[in-house]
């Protein structure tokens, strides 16, 4: 009867562990197509503020993909280094990790800073600047669309919440009439 149990019980572990890795598996699928989506949105998106020539794009493309590749593998090895440097803050190594995190900053500054570098040797310098606005209007419509609970995102703004800061008053210019 004990091992008919154990049986039972080893069945019922292998499952639930089966059972997680899916989910972990669907977890994974659904964030990869999230961000293809919106990689998929951000190259429109670009396309459309830079009208870019035919030859622009040729030229353009593969090189803002690098620095894309770049600017994640910079922004990675700060998360990082920033991630060490909290965990051994109280040790006896701190100053050697706040280096290593300073050194990963410098490292993505230069990222950009290369970038647009590269930027100009197949854009003109009006269309640098538009990217650079671009990309930062790309960024902040989605972070309005995920601060409005965008499709399939939960919630909304603090201030669209009850009891959010947004709800609070706003202070008046008028005079007080106490």
């Amino acid at each position: 009867m004990k091992r008919i149990i154990s049986v039972f019980l080893s069945l019922v572990m292998v499952a639930g562990i089966l059972q997680a890795q899916n989910n972990n598996k669907q977890d994974q699928k659904r964030g990869n197509d999230w961000r293809e989506k919106v990689r998929a949105e951000q190259v429109a998106f670009i396309t459309s503020e830079l009208d870019l020539t035919e030859t622009e794009a040729q030229a353009f493309w593969p090189v803002y993909n690098d620095v894309q590749k770049q600017r994640r593998q910079a922004f990675q090895a700060t998360g990082e280094a920033f991630k060490a440097l909290t965990e051994g803050l109280d040790g006896n190594n701190a100053a050697a990790l706040l280096d290593k995190y300073l050194d990963a900053k410098k490292a993505g500054e230069k990222v950009e800073a290369d970038a647009v570098a590269r930027y100009k040797k197949v854009l003109p310098v009006s269309k640098v600047a538009k990217l650079l606005l671009a990309e930062e209007k790309f960024r902040q419509n989605q972070i309005h669309r995920l601060g409005q609970g965008g499709p399939g995102r939960p919630g909304g703004a603090p201030g669209n919440r009850p009891g959010g800061f947004g709800n609070r008053p706003q202070p008046s210019n008028e005079p007080s009439t106490k």
